[in-house]
């Protein structure tokens, strides 16, 4: 059934992926504590296994895409005839508590990517890889799913598909041009792939695979902890051109983001960035040396 809400509401197979494992989680925790499964549970039973969920720890976002994939199972059961009442309808909305993403600075981006060994093919792609990413400000997994196809190296734009299976094209800067290009000759010599970034056999690279990556490349370039992950080249990038003075609703468009609403935080982002370059740079950052004789007064 979850298969079929997919094609309904467009899930990408990651998302469909983890509310599996969602609703497994929660089938074993009813079973555990409750003697009930997913098909008989009640209000009292899903306030409990969120309760719970929250209490060991678990985050706003997991607790929320948890809370997310009970409701479509009991939507699909209800549209099926199998329940006529929703148990989730009586429980209050879980609030999200909104916590700004670690941003790079454009120096720690720039010494991350060039921590990337290119001296073989697969550093090449490595640094392809990560060059797009940080230049257009692709999710991981629309970076993953590219094909040599969706890429125009002459005008210097990539086709995605986003959530929902929408189609955007993005721009990407010369720099990003040169390794892409460099990667691409590299990858005409290698077994042919219909992935833009293959991995091993006739696979993709993989999620994991790229998060390594990135972790790698900022342990090599000494970047202060907490170690990035791919998303976090894609808050860089919108951070920067925000900093720059790009229009929000113009990096909206280039994110793939439904709502602007979703794109503001990356203005608070960009003006902690710059706050933090008053605070380090400016003359009047450091405090004033006091005369002798002011001091004295």
């Amino acid at each position: 059934m979850l298969a079929r809400r997919r094609l309904i509401k467009g899930w990408s197979a990651h998302t469909c992926e983890a509310y599996f494992r969602d609703l497994a989680d929660a089938e074993r925790w009813l079973a555990a504590h409750r003697a009930r499964s997913l098909w008989t549970a009640n209000a009292e039973d899903l306030a409990a296994y969120l309760a719970a969920c929250a209490q060991a720890g678990l985050a706003d976002s997991s607790l929320l895409r948890r809370r997310a994939a009970l409701a479509a199972w009991y939507r699909l059961l209800r549209e099926a005839g199998i329940r006529e009442d929703d148990p989730l309808a009586g429980l209050g909305a879980l609030r999200r508590t909104r916590r700004l993403p670690r941003v790079l600075s454009e120096d720690e981006v720039q010494r991350l990517l060039d921590a990337v060994d290119t001296s073989t093919p697969r550093g090449l792609r490595d640094r392809a890889a990560l060059e797009l990413l940080y230049a257009s400000g692709l999710r991981a997994s629309e970076l993953l799913a590219l094909s040599p196809a969706d890429l125009d190296l002459a005008r210097r734009f990539v086709r995605v598909r986003g959530k929902g299976n929408k189609e955007r094209w993005v721009p990407f800067a010369e720099g990003a041009a040169q390794w892409l290009e460099a990667w691409l000759q590299a990858r005409a010599l290698l077994p042919p792939s219909p992935w833009l970034f293959p991995g091993r056999g006739k696979r993709p690279l993989t999620r994991q695979r790229l998060f390594q990556l990135v972790r790698q490349a900022a342990q090599d370039a000494k970047l202060p902890p907490p170690p990035p992950s791919p998303h976090t080249l894609r808050h860089a990038f919108a951070t920067h051109l925000l900093a720059h003075g790009a229009d929000l609703r113009a990096v909206q468009m280039l994110l793939g983001h439904a709502q602007v609403t979703t794109t503001e935080i990356y203005t608070h982002l960009a003006q902690e960035a710059l706050a933090r370059v008053v605070r380090t740079h400016h003359p009047l950052a450091r405090p004033p040396r006091m005369s002798a004789q002011r001091a004295h007064r």
